[in-house]
């Protein structure tokens, strides 16, 4: 007797919103209608990979381990990301956030620059900051270059702990880039220590208030997206906490400080917006466009 047709895994729309519920409960993270469907097939998917039947089965595992969660939370997170992946922004970085910091800096003993990357995924971000502060500062050795990199996902972080990449990844840099910044080996590309120690890794739930110091810029690009309103408007009133007067906030194309009450001057450079927050004391003047 043959045996019937294996049945996929099935959830329902009061099941789904309740995992929508938790995890923005836990984690933060806010999926709206417009993502109804990406998150469905996930979900499906992990049912179907841990042989579960049903999403109110994959409730009770959520709510009691939390390893599971983990795993749950690393199929969401779609870590799409490459190196130097927004060139204009990176030669804001270099035309002008860098050599402003270099002359402001410069005569400073220890010469210090503190930079955090949020959300920096596989380290694709934190090593492209890096590579371009490299090889815009002169003598950048006798700097004291910290960058910090968080993120929420520990495999992410893990990937980003060894900086082994394929030569396929690398496609945003040029070969001079390639040469100073990695060593080859095969096929993997390893970056070079000089790069490596720029670079702290932690795992961080930005949804979460964490102090983690002052900063001279922050990158977070494409994160904001993914939280509510309020959520939002706290995390930008925090990255403004962090930074030093006159510090710069990066944020991805589909995301500005409209609708916070966190005060920034926004700066155009060439084809990017980057956001500055103002010196202590007086209003920055420099709204206008600024040439790279």
């Amino acid at each position: 007797m043959n045996p019937g047709p294996v049945q996929s895994a099935q959830v329902t729309e009061h099941e789904l919103r309740e995992i929508c519920a938790l995890i923005e409960t836990r984690s933060g993270i806010h999926f709206d209608d417009s993502r109804t469907r990406f998150l469905n097939q996930r979900v499906r998917d992990h049912l179907e990979a841990k042989k579960l039947a049903h999403g109110v089965e994959l409730l009770r595992v959520l709510r009691s381990s939390n390893s599971e969660y983990d795993h749950f939370l690393e199929r969401l997170l779609t870590q799409e990301t490459s190196f130097m992946r927004y060139p204009a922004v990176y030669k804001a970085l270099e035309k002008k956030v860098l050599p402003e910091l270099h002359t402001k800096k410069m005569w400073q003993n220890p010469r210090t620059l503190k930079i955090w990357s949020a959300g920096c995924a596989s380290g694709e971000e934190p090593y492209s900051i890096a590579i371009t502060v490299a090889q815009t500062f002169s003598f950048s050795e006798a700097w004291d270059i910290q960058i910090l990199a968080t993120d929420i996902s520990r495999l992410a972080l893990d990937i980003a702990e060894r900086g082994i990449y394929k030569r396929r990844e690398l496609i945003g840099l040029t070969q001079d880039q390639l040469d100073a910044s990695f060593t080859v080996d095969g096929e993997n590309y390893k970056v070079k220590p000089k790069i490596r120690q720029m670079v702290k890794f932690a795992p961080m739930n930005l949804a979460q208030a964490v102090y983690v110091g002052k900063f001279d810029f922050i990158f977070c690009m494409n994160v904001l997206i993914y939280f509510t309103d309020d959520r939002r408007a706290a995390m930008i009133q925090r990255f403004h906490d962090c930074l030093e007067p006159g510090g710069y906030l990066f944020l991805g194309h589909a995301e500005s400080v409209a609708k916070t009450s966190a005060k920034f001057d926004p700066i155009v450079v060439g084809d990017s917006l980057i956001y500055q927050k103002p010196f202590q004391g007086i209003r920055s003047t420099m709204t206008g466009q600024e040439k790279a």
